[in-house]
């Protein structure tokens, strides 16, 4: 009820608030911490910080009588964050909730009233997102490292927001001639401004679903039927997959890819004997057997979910293998690999796939550039994994509509993806002939 504007203020001031939260992250929850964050404890030059110093914006002014201990302008960066995050979170929100842009796009802008609690989690979903990646994104520009300490808590969340709120997923506007079908997703009948129930083009209701793991396709009758063992099988596998993707691990295959198993084995199966990566497990399978036994739409939403861990973060983690064989050399931290598994739990795995594909749009400028002036071809890219993210969030609508036809083949996309990524080996194998050819061997020097 309140006005617009004063909205925005709320949401600027809300947003700037969390952007000091994600400073502390940045610099707390780094491979090497430093006490800049004013939420650090203990003295820093001999004082210590006082509740001024932590509001936000303003109180890295006061921050300032520190340059000493960490440098000229070390104020500067974290202070236009807690900016920036604030003036993007409003410019978010007047973009999903007063445009109502990631649905109404959807139908070409027609005068459509969405239930405005489903496009606030929607908001709120993405806000979360945003605070995540902005932090992650820092610590590798700072220190070409992804932490777990942000990746594994976002993607609990992620989880969690499918199963409290299905809807919070991304948009997909679906036309069906009836009710939609019992156990699956949610779905909230969309109508005009007049209040008549909205009809697609081929005469049938349009509904606003979440888009789900099998989008835009029907989802599966067999899944949403509670206590299904196949979907439990599905939710398990991914999530145990996770779990196997976070345990230490090393290939050592000088002596042989058998004997290189045989220690991975023994070092992950001691892992998971012991310690925080048992009680992940075990808790979270728990968990996944509890929403499954109740079934509906909290556990299409889960799956969806860990659908979207496994699709996003499997995709790079083969991109990685794969670069790594063909380089030569390692072709992607890990870190960008547990980092998309956390977004593809906020969004799915198809948003994550074409925001993958983005990225080296934005990487390609900066890694010539760095090339060529410090023959330097090592650089951060789980920024460019988050730019090509936020870039699918905005653009959703225009996206899915363009890229449904693309997902319509269902099982047929995962074999293209092989094709792509053995293309991807090949180019990739090519450039580094082509660099030893013009450059020599980087490790020559």
């Amino acid at each position: 009820m309140l006005p617009l504007a004063v909205r925005l203020i709320i949401v600027f001031i809300a947003g700037a608030s969390l952007g000091s939260r994600v400073n502390w992250a940045i610099y707390s929850l780094a491979w090497t911490p430093r006490p800049i964050s004013p939420w650090w404890r203990g003295e820093v030059g001999g004082r210590i910080r006082s509740t001024l110093d932590r509001v936000p914006i303003l109180g890295w002014f006061g921050l300032r009588r520190e340059s000493a201990v960490h440098g000229p302008r070390f104020w500067v960066r974290p202070l236009l964050l807690e900016i920036a995050l604030g003036a993007a979170l409003a410019a978010l929100y007047w973009w999903e909730i007063e445009r109502l842009a990631l649905v109404r796009g959807q139908l070409f802008g027609v005068a459509i009233v969405p239930p405005l609690w489903a496009v606030h989690w929607q908001f709120i979903s993405h806000a979360i997102l945003l605070c995540l990646m902005l932090a992650a994104s820092f610590i590798d520009i700072d220190e070409k490292i992804i932490p777990d300490a942000i990746t594994i808590p976002g993607t609990l969340l992620g989880l969690a927001l499918a199963v409290a709120v299905p809807m919070s997923l991304l948009p997909n506007v679906a036309e069906r001639a009836g009710q939609p079908q019992p156990n699956g997703p949610p779905a909230q009948k969309l109508v005009l401004v007049n209040g008549v129930p909205a009809m697609g083009p081929n005469g049938g209701t349009l509904w606003l679903e979440p888009t789900t793991a099998v989008a835009p396709r029907d989802w599966p009758p067999t899944w949403g039927a509670p206590r299904q063992w196949p979907s439990l099988a599905v939710a398990l596998g991914c999530y145990w997959l996770w779990c196997f993707a976070l345990a230490p691990r090393i290939w050592r295959g000088r002596r042989g890819p058998l004997l290189a198993l045989q220690l991975i084995y023994l070092r992950v199966r001691r892992e998971f004997a012991r310690g925080p990566l048992l009680v992940l497990l075990v808790e979270g399978t728990v968990v996944i057997a509890a929403v499954w036994l109740l079934g509906s739409e909290r556990w299409a939403g889960l799956l969806t979910a860990l659908i979207g861990l496994v699709g996003s973060g499997g995709l790079v983690w083969a991109v990685r293998l794969i670069g790594t064989a063909a380089l030569r050399r390692e072709a992607m931290g890990f870190g960008d690999v547990t980092l998309m598994m956390m977004i593809g739990t906020f969004l799915g795995w198809q948003a994550c796939l074409i925001a993958f594909f983005l990225a080296p749009f934005a990487g390609l400028l900066v890694g010539i550039g760095q090339f060529i002036l410090r023959r330097d071809d090592v650089i951060p890219y789980g920024p460019f994994l988050c730019l090509g993210t936020a870039a699918v969030v905005v653009d959703w609508a225009a996206i899915w509509m363009w890229a449904q036809p693309l997902f319509e083949p269902g099982p047929l996309v995962p074999a293209a993806l092989v094709i792509c990524l053995a293309l991807l080996g090949f180019m990739l194998a090519i450039w580094r002939v082509i660099k030893e050819f013009l450059f020599g061997r980087m490790d020559a020097d």
